[in-house]
Order: C-alpha cells, then structure tokens, then sequence
C-alpha cells in the first residue's frame, strides 16, 4: 500500500509543453512544492527560473536534453549539458538519437550517451536516457538498454510523452529483466491516474514521469495528453 507522500516522491513532474509560459512555470512549481514530488522537469529555458522557485524547498530540477527527438549532434548534446548543469539541472533526461539506433549505427549511440554521461557526472549529475520505446520492439528495447548501460548512464526512460504510445508494462518489464538492477528505470507517458503510478511502481520502476501529477495524486483522472 502506498501513501500519496511515497508516490509523490518517485516523480519527476513534467512542465514540458512548449506553450507553457512563465506563469506556467511558476504555477506548477508551487504545486510541486504543495506535493513534495521528487523534482520538476523543465525545459532547458526555464531551469534558472526552476532553480529560484524551488530553492527554498527539497523540490530537485530536472531538465530534458536534445528533447523531444534526440536528433542533435554529440557536440551539441555535451554543451547543452554543460548549459543545464550551470543554469542549476540537478538531473539530466536526455534523448536516445532514435535515428541512429533504429539503423543500426550502435557505436554512435553509445557515443552520444556518452557525450552527456562525461559531462554530467564529472559534476555529480545523473543522466536518464529516453529511448522513446513506441518506436522500438521489445528487443530493441533490450538493446537500448545494454548500449545506456555500456555508456555509463544512471537511468533508462520509456517516453518524452511526445511519441507514440507511452509507458507500457511490457516495457518496463524488459528494462527491469535486462538491467538486474544495474541501472534505475523511469516509467513516463501515459500515467494518468493513481492506478496507474502505482502499478508501475510494484512491477519496480524508480521514477515516473507524470504531467498531471495533481490528478494522480489526488486519486482523479487526468484530462491532460501527457
């Protein structure tokens, strides 16, 4: 049985539309604050605006990276990086190049990964990759997996909530099989009631990334797409 306070603790709430405002912003920090959630998720423009919102509480910033198709270069990838890091990201959620991996080209995602891992942990920053897992079969899947773990990063991610699908259990339950708990896995897309969060917790996922995290919380039903 979980508690609101437990449930709220594993998310990574999501302030990721790209018509949000500032007001936006503001309004759901103050709610992440109300609900004790792990971190706010922003976009790479607001995390200094994040940082002053949520520095008077145990509220974390995450950021999303290369978001929401992970079609940047490596070197742009390391600098946006560094930029969240110096702007005040303490978690980085960062796009798997879907591209690349879909045609095979391994080596350079685990390159790409990489790239971010280095510049993230050098500073203690923990780096979670999107995979966008409604473009993969299970078994590739299995395979954006090992190559996250052979990059050195700390999560792996189902959605950025902008592709198709969402989280699934069936994605969850191979990232778990793979892993053996080598690394954290983040379910996110698609959660949209208590039911929901709390199912992917009990199957073992870490974090959740949820936009309507009030409606979740309080037991209703979200009417928001993410």
């Amino acid at each position: 049985m979980y508690t609101k306070e437990q449930v709220a603790k594993t998310i990574d709430h999501a302030v990721l539309k790209p018509e949000f405002t500032d007001e936006d912003v503001v309004k759901n920090a103050e709610m992440c604050k109300e609900y004790g959630v792990f971190s706010m998720c922003v976009r790479p423009c607001d995390i200094k605006r994040a940082k002053e919102l949520l520095g008077n509480s145990d509220v974390k910033v995450s950021c999303v990276l290369s978001f929401p198709h992970g079609a940047d270069t490596i070197p742009v990838k390391a600098f946006q990086a560094k930029q969240a890091i110096e702007d005040g990201a303490d978690e980085i959620d960062m796009v798997m190049n879907i591209g690349k991996f879909l045609e095979g080209d391994y080596h350079y995602v685990v390159e790409d990964i990489e790239a971010v891992v280095k510049v993230a942990h050098a500073k203690g920053i923990l780096v979670k990759v999107i995979q966008e897992s409604g473009f993969l079969t299970l078994e590739q899947i299995e395979k954006a997996c090992e190559l996250s773990f052979m990059a050195g990063a700390d999560f792996v991610k189902t959605s950025t909530g902008f592709g198709p699908g969402g989280a699934k259990h069936e994605y969850i339950d191979v990232m778990i099989k793979t892993l053996e708990g080598k690394m954290k896995v983040k379910a996110s897309g698609g959660i949209r009631t208590w039911n929901d969060a709390v199912a992917f917790l009990k199957q073992g996922a870490d974090r959740l990334g949820v936009g309507s995290t009030e409606a979740v919380l309080n037991g209703g039903k979200a009417e928001a797409d993410y």
